[in-house]
């Protein structure tokens, strides 16, 4: 399986990048194909690439955070971005891992690689390693700001989908994000999903709020981009400041106790559960290929966990089930 990496865009790129994709190598057992500067990434390669399969293709443009995705990929064809969904399209590699501008890695792979047949919008489906069991998938958590209920339903799908060959639940239980469990709640949006969710044969249990993600009420969490986005976000600022708390707390002790505490920490599990870098990126479903969009702050553990999501979910073919579910 070759995994083509973006090994500019990133705020750690290239070398956290390089990094992390060596690791994926060797642990995964992948083919890489790095795509950025050619020059610096034979440099930061030199050393293994007689043992590992690694690859480099050149894309010297660079397409910024702040950029207008559309005009972006337009005006800079030898982006990274570009490029590495290009190579997707070309069957030059079987998936795509990108810590660049969500809206361009968005606009790329519907220039490149267009949409599955039947599915109106893509979504980004991100994991939640927040609970003590399997992590919670959440949909849409930031493509689509503006929605019709119609398309959360086929988020509800495509999460269901990506729940059963990703985490191993057959029946996974549909979950619709809003503001209280009764029918009458929420915006018109909800209920007006709320209700074509009833007349799926989709595992819908209802609306889930807020303080029901953690608790695991539901395994697939259905929103819309914008406010998937903020939930996403806000986990993902909670656990950094947890994280940072239980350092400030570690300098207070001896080093035996701050020892001690680490163990636990690693015991129960709590680091883990709350670091965005233990599943490495959120897969982008709808679209014909293997998209893995990773957070811009990705270093080197991020990267490769986010490569090893991108083999399981091509090793899985996901976006064949998606063509087969919507074309049935």
């Amino acid at each position: 399986m070759i995994i083509a990496i973006d090994a500019t865009s990133g705020e750690y790129a290239p070398y956290e990048t390089v990094k992390g994709a060596i690791k994926a190598a060797q642990e995964y057992e992948v083919d890489i194909t790095l795509v950025g500067n050619k020059t610096m990434l034979h440099v930061l390669c030199s050393r293994y690439r007689n043992k590992l399969d690694i690859n480099i293709i050149e894309a010297s443009e660079v397409i910024g955070p702040h950029e207008s995705p559309v005009k972006a990929i337009r005006n800079k064809p030898n982006s990274p971005i570009v490029v590495g969904t290009r190579l997707v399209k070309e069957k030059l590699a079987d998936a795509f891992v990108s810590a660049g501008n969500t809206g361009a890695v968005l606009a790329a792979a519907l220039f490149n690689l267009g949409k599955i047949k039947g599915v109106d919008r893509p979504a980004i489906c991100s994991l939640l390693g927040i609970t003590t069991a399997e992590p919670v998938l959440l949909i849409d958590a930031g493509a689509n700001a503006d929605c019709r209920p119609s398309h959360l339903v086929q988020f509800a799908r495509l999460g269901a989908i990506y729940c059963q060959r990703i985490i191993g639940i057959s029946t996974p239980r549909i979950g619709l994000l809003s503001n209280g469990e009764e029918e009458t709640k929420g915006s018109q949006l909800v209920k007006e999903t709320h209700h074509l969710l009833k007349t799926t044969n989709l595992n819908f249990i209802g609306n889930i709020e807020g303080q029901d993600i953690p608790t695991r009420k539901a395994d697939v969490i259905v929103t819309d981009g914008f406010t998937g986005n903020i939930v996403l976000k806000t986990i993902e600022g909670m656990g950094d400041t947890f994280v940072n708390s239980l350092r400030q707390v570690g300098h207070v002790f001896s080093n035996a106790y701050r020892l001690q505490g680490r163990a636990l920490l690693q015991d129960l599990g709590l680091a883990k559960r709350v670091d965005y870098r233990e599943y490495g990126g959120a897969c982008l479903l709808g679209i014909n290929g293997t998209v893995i969009i990773t957070h811009g702050r990705s270093q080197a553990k991020a990267i490769k966990n986010a490569i090893g999501l991108a083999q399981q979910t091509a090793a899985q073919g996901i976006t064949q089930l998606i063509k087969e579910e919507t074309n049935e």
